[in-house]
């Protein structure tokens, strides 16, 4: 098999399974497992697949956006192991911007008992923080369908009331070119916002996040700490060291 044979082939099964493992290729190619690897490199660098922690995904569309539902169900553990990493950066007392997504939303339950203020953009987020008793300060805004954020020139003007020791963004693409991403420019501005109004600022992202682009730029890497997990490949690591701080979580 050529190549460019191999490569489309790899092209199709992923359109197929979403994802799949070096092993899975090899079988499905029948190349061996150094050339499917150089394949995956460079389908990665033409920005067709994203290579993902022993195996690949195929690139989302820059505007796609999966629901709170959809997200929910992928990568909980991981999500909930970066969460209790970030939430032992808090000093009790202090001011936080709590970001609309599904890996701040497992933040919550170890922000209690720790006299914390939390301003979010996440309405999900509401009920559990009223629930375990943190004083929170909800931003007005357009509320997003599917991923219950509140956005928009409200959501702004809301945002430069107050001043952060830290912010938590939720993110949809992090990459040492293209810097941070959202499938949503409004969303985009929001977070940029809740950067410049923080004295330090941290970016959670699991390892599929590493690497990815969606459509509306929020700023370089250099703008804030990535708390990411093990389950990102050492050369990812590497590279994201050159550009900002990462903290990497054992999951």
């Amino acid at each position: 098999m050529l190549h460019t044979e191999r490569r489309d082939t790899i092209i199709e099964i992923l359109k197929t399974k979403d994802t799949a493992s070096i092993h899975e290729l090899v079988e499905l190619t029948g190349a061996s497992e150094a050339t499917v690897r150089r394949d995956l490199s460079k389908l990665e660098s033409d920005e067709q697949i994203k290579r993902i922690h022993g195996g690949a995904s195929l690139s989302r569309r820059r505007r796609n956006e999966p629901t709170i539902a959809e997200k929910s169900s992928v990568n909980q553990w991981e999500k909930k192991k970066i969460a209790e990493a970030a939430a032992s950066l808090l000093e009790p007392g202090e001011c936080l911007f709590l970001d609309a997504g599904t890996t701040t939303l497992e933040m919550i339950p170890y922000l209690a008992d720790r006299n914390l203020v939390v301003v979010t953009n996440g309405i999900p987020h509401v009920p559990l923080l009223l629930e375990k008793g943190i004083e929170t300060y909800v931003i007005g805004g357009k509320g997003k369908q599917g991923t219950g954020a509140l956005v928009g020139i409200k959501a702004i003007e809301a945002l430069k009331e107050f001043c952060f020791d830290a912010c938590f963004l939720g993110i949809n693409g992090v990459h040492p070119v293209h810097g941070y991403t959202t499938p949503d420019p409004d969303e985009a501005v929001v977070k940029r916002t809740a950067l410049d109004l923080a004295e330090r600022s941290y970016v959670l992202a699991d390892h599929s996040k590493i690497n990815s682009i969606t459509f509306a730029n929020i700023g370089e890497l250099a703008l804030a700490e990535i708390i990411t997990s093990d389950r990102l490949r050492d050369d990812e690591r590497t590279n994201l060291k050159k550009y900002t701080d990462v903290k990497v979580v054992s999951t």
